[in-house]
């Protein structure tokens, strides 16, 4: 499965700034081994089920010691028997945008 996540504390920052309990969450996904990817609104990890979610509990706890309570926004796309989906969604969707350029210049 991948799971694509965001978790960040609630806080009395003036700034609004979650920067520091994001990056002890990153942290523990990037120190779980799974493959994973972070990007400006998302971390996505790719694993089994119990093993991403353990993961993804972890990480909200990491990130709910800078506040007294944690938001977790949370999307998975569950496919048994599938792994390398992480880069194969990507590389099948880059080679469907190439595929179509090519057919329009035709």
């Amino acid at each position: 499965m991948i799971v694509a996540f965001s978790v960040a504390p609630s806080n009395d920052n003036p700034n609004g700034s979650v920067h520091d309990a994001v990056a002890e969450a990153v942290k523990v996904v990037r120190d779980s081994g799974l493959p994973n990817r972070t990007s400006s609104m998302f971390t996505e990890i790719e694993g089994e089920w119990d093993e991403v979610m353990e993961v993804v509990k972890q990480a909200s706890m990491a990130a709910g010691r800078f506040g007294s309570r944690v938001s977790l926004v949370l999307k998975a796309d569950i496919r048994p028997g599938y792994e390398g989906e992480l880069d194969g969604k990507l590389q099948r969707l880059e080679k469907a945008i190439e595929d179509s350029e090519e057919r329009a210049s035709s």
